[in-house]
């Protein structure tokens, strides 16, 4: 799926909560232990080559990154817009529908409250080719918490350049937002998820 947000005020944040920790914080789900860090630029290279980094340098955000031991299991841009967007999760085969895309989505809204942020964004698209499947994207952000807000949906054409090169895109966006003033539960930080 090809998604590309819309030109937004750009929030005045502070550093990441995660960039000032030594390490990376842990997430688990069932028997699957990751853990999540902003990505260093000395990863750049080998998360690039693993799962790519469309939004790398583009724009006012940063990567979180999942690992499995020394392997990226997964990524997703975090842009600091207003609201903030979730963009580019992407999720290595081998750990696809094990929750590395939810824990992911969980420490992104960390860092979203972190920020004093109460509400967060994602942009869906419709499946408006039927070679394309994206219930199961659309299932892991309803899962989450995530709802259509009604906007009129955005229809995307054309050429996008992104750090990897130009892609072609046609899709149809519908934005989806969580309230993240609801009561906080069970992030799956340090956890077992529901």
């Amino acid at each position: 799926m090809n998604r590309i947000r819309r030109e937004r005020d750009v929030l005045p944040f502070r550093r990441s909560p995660l960039a000032h920790r030594s390490g990376a914080v842990p997430f688990h789900r069932d028997d699957l232990t990751v853990e999540i860090r902003v990505l260093n630029p000395e990863e750049v290279d080998q998360v690039g080559n693993a799962l790519g980094l469309a939004r790398l340098y583009q724009g006012n955000g940063f990567y979180l990154v999942a690992w499995r031991g020394d392997e990226p299991a997964g990524h997703l841009h975090l842009a600091l817009t207003d609201p903030p967007e979730l963009q580019d999760v992407q999720v290595a085969a081998g750990h696809r529908r094990r929750g590395v895309a939810t824990m992911l989505i969980a420490a992104a809204e960390h860092e979203a409250r972190a920020r004093g942020v109460t509400r967060i964004r994602v942009d869906v698209a419709i499946d408006n080719d039927p070679a394309i499947d994206n219930d199961p994207a659309q299932a892991l952000y309803r899962t989450n918490g995530f709802s259509d807000i009604g906007l009129d949906p955005r229809p995307v054409r054309g050429t996008i350049v992104i750090r990897t090169g130009p892609i072609e895109v046609d899709d149809v966006l519908i934005t989806w937002q969580k309230d993240l003033t609801e009561a906080v539960g069970d992030e799956g930080r340090g956890h077992r998820s529901r």
